[in-house]
């Protein structure tokens, strides 16, 4: 995998890292988008990678929101594409077929806050700050934050937090259900490589299943998830693993997963 300028990857085991370092406050530049998204690309040819955690440098920010700078130039035509390329990578990131962890430190704002609810699960130190302010500048979240957020805290919340352009505190996060997972600062990725370990222990084509559910699931009517849910039921009871999983239960063993 490659190691961009400003967006970085490492592997812990089989968990591979990606650290946003663009300092002060690791804003997200067009230069950024680009290097995720070939990460991204680069992940799904990865087929030992059984977990992603996202993150920022350092402890002042997660990812503080869009590079402002590249606005005052922004037009109609520029201005969507720069919508639709943010959401197209942020899409990516959500059909990953494996779990991808938001890692939160300091200011998780903008498109910041819009990239950790891209991930599955988010994990915040106490010091984080979320919000969407684009208001403040006259726009509105562009890389998925009017659909995401009303999705993770319903729409009343989400709209008060859109409309108003304040931030919360991580502990009024986690109370709305924006933050899945709260730590003392400074733990987030600790935490998050922790949990990691722990879904690794677990069948990885029963983890992807489950995600994929979940998140078409969430998009459909009841009567259809649960159609999907079962033809997915149905496709893992051919495997290798579901099979070596009863067999470890009823034999009082660890099971010993191989993604077949």
């Amino acid at each position: 995998m490659t190691t961009g300028q400003f967006v970085k990857i490492t592997r812990e085991n089989n968990t591979a890292v990606i650290t946003i370092d663009n300092p002060p406050v690791n804003a997200l530049s067009h230069q950024i988008i680009d290097e995720l998204d070939r990460i991204l690309d680069e992940l799904v040819g990865e087929t030992d990678v059984r977990s992603v955690i996202i993150t920022g440098a350092g402890e002042k920010a997660f990812v503080a929101g869009a590079d402002i700078r590249q606005f005052p130039y922004l037009t109609k035509e520029k201005g969507y594409d720069l919508a639709r390329t943010g959401q197209l990578v942020f899409n990516k990131i959500e059909a990953l077929n494996v779990p991808v962890i938001a890692a939160i430190n300091g200011f998780c704002l903008g498109g910041g806050c819009e990239l950790a609810m891209a991930c599955d699960i988010r994990i915040a130190g106490e010091n984080a700050k979320l919000g969407q302010p684009e208001v403040n500048l006259g726009i509105i979240p562009g890389y998925g934050g009017t659909q995401r957020l009303p999705r993770l805290v319903g729409a009343g919340k989400a709209k008060e937090l859109i409309f108003t352009g304040e931030a919360i505190d991580a502990r009024e996060a986690y109370r709305i259900g924006l933050v899945d997972i709260l730590v003392p600062p400074g733990e987030a990725l600790k935490r998050a490589l922790a949990l990691c370990a722990k879904i690794q222990e677990k069948g990885p084509l029963a983890i992807s299943a489950a995600k994929k559910a979940v998140n078409r699931g969430l998009d459909q009517t009841l009567d259809d998830g649960l159609e999907l849910e079962a033809v997915l039921f149905k496709e893992l009871c051919a495997t290798e693993d579901q099979k070596e999983g009863a067999r470890a239960f009823l034999a009082k063993e660890k099971p010993r997963f191989q993604g077949k």
